[in-house]
């Protein structure tokens, strides 16, 4: 037998590591979508975690160059898939403003009322699913039972559930049917009590505190530093809102509506009503106040609505028609964002004197967010990676794209 080394014998070098490199996803329950995070680890503790994206990947925005703007409105629908109409209005007011069209008040008013709906439902569904990656079930009974009656009310006013392509650049696709307004508020009243259940069963449950406080704090200078937005932002006490902070045609929807900016300031957050206290093993800007966040907003979310419906019934002025173009867009560019349910999501498009625009850019805020993952896990255990990732709502087909 040949005396040299084998081929298959391993060599010294003199390095060693007791680090080990583990697969979480991509098809995994707790990463809330084809996500595969790549974790190295020291035993039971998380030395570092690369988040591995692009299973989802669906070339939306190539396809939007290829499209008018209007035809890529279902397409804005599969970004982030649970709030549909958020994405919708996002493109549509980016056109609008491109175009220099404006819209009606009326117009105005049905866009809130549907944008907020949207925001509770995909807050919902955060609320939920977190509570089933940390092992309460009933929690996501309850919120997919109220978010199932948001969208019929959806599916009620444009004929689909969750990918809706109401919301288009001039206006909506059709006024809300007789009766629509009625069962949105009855929906609202019904409403009101279960999120003092809902903060019964998760909010103060032990195992959910224990599970949540304290892990993957994100500070309030790395927040900024990352650019992350909406509630991933707010949970570290950045007051921050494009509803409030942001450009126009955005902003001007709502100007004259009341609601406060859901961010803990001096060891409480700015709410009315009586609901948990921060318990003492929270720290701002850990998975707790992230997901607390989401939960009061819930809250003003329906206050909007409300102020909007009341809005929409005296508003005298008719329900903008969509815009259609067949020539050309303008030579030029535009970029905007909205506040999202999950943060800062941006449109762009560029026109060369073409029907179709040149460019088609979407500004994913959970792409954006998602970046913060391997900072926030960094010395964490093995278990507490739900939770991190939990708390940050990430959607993979926002993510992708």
């Amino acid at each position: 037998m040949n005396s040299d080394r084998s081929n298959h014998e391993l060599v010294d070098v003199g390095v060693h590591s007791d680090e080990l490199l583990v697969n979480m996803g991509p098809q995994h329950p707790s990463t809330h979508g084809v996500l595969r995070l790549l974790l190295k680890t020291d035993g039971e503790i998380i030395t570092n975690v690369d988040p591995v994206i692009g299973y989802l990947h669906r070339c939306a925005e190539k396809i939007g160059e290829n499209l008018l703007p209007r035809q890529w409105i279902p397409y804005t629908d599969r970004l982030d898939y649970l709030s549909a109409m958020n994405m919708n209005l996002g493109w549509s007011l980016t056109v609008e403003r491109f175009l220099d069209v404006q819209v009606s008040d009326k117009t105005k008013h049905l866009r809130i009322i549907m944008a907020e709906l949207g925001r509770i439902a995909s807050h919902l569904v955060a609320a939920g699913c977190y509570g089933l990656d940390l092992g309460s079930f009933t929690p996501f009974l309850y919120t997919f039972r109220e978010r199932e009656r948001i969208l019929d009310l959806f599916e009620a006013a444009c004929g689909s559930r969750m990918t809706c392509s109401y919301i288009v650049p001039g206006g909506v696709i059709a006024d809300l049917p007789e009766g629509w307004l009625e069962q949105c508020e009855a929906f609202l009243d019904q409403f009101d009590p279960v999120i003092n259940e809902l903060h019964a069963v998760l909010t103060s449950n032990e195992i959910f505190v224990r599970r949540t406080a304290g892990v993957g704090v994100l500070s309030r200078e790395a927040a900024i530093d990352y650019a992350c937005s909406g509630p991933v932002l707010r949970g570290s006490g950045v007051d921050w809102d494009l509803r409030r902070d942001g450009q126009p045609p955005y902003t001007d929807m709502y100007d004259g509506y009341k609601f406060e900016i859901i961010v803990e300031t001096g060891g409480s957050y700015p709410s009315d009503h009586d609901y948990p206290a921060v318990p003492r093993s929270a720290v701002l800007g850990d998975s707790w106040h992230r997901f607390y966040v989401r939960m009061l907003e819930v809250v003003q979310s329906m206050d909007i609505i409300r102020q909007a419906i009341v809005r929409y019934r005296s508003a005298e002025d008719p329900i903008g028609k969509p815009i259609k173009i067949r020539e050309k867009l303008p030579v030029g560019e535009c970029y905007l964002e909205t506040e999202a349910p999950k943060g800062q999501m941006g449109f762009m498009v560029v026109g060369n004197g073409t029907a179709t625009p040149w460019r088609v850019r979407a500004r994913s805020s959970c792409f954006v967010n998602l970046a913060i993952l391997g900072e926030l896990c960094k010395g964490c255990l093995i278990a507490d990676i739900p939770a991190i990732v939990g708390s940050l709502d990430i959607v993979l087909g926002e993510i992708d794209r």
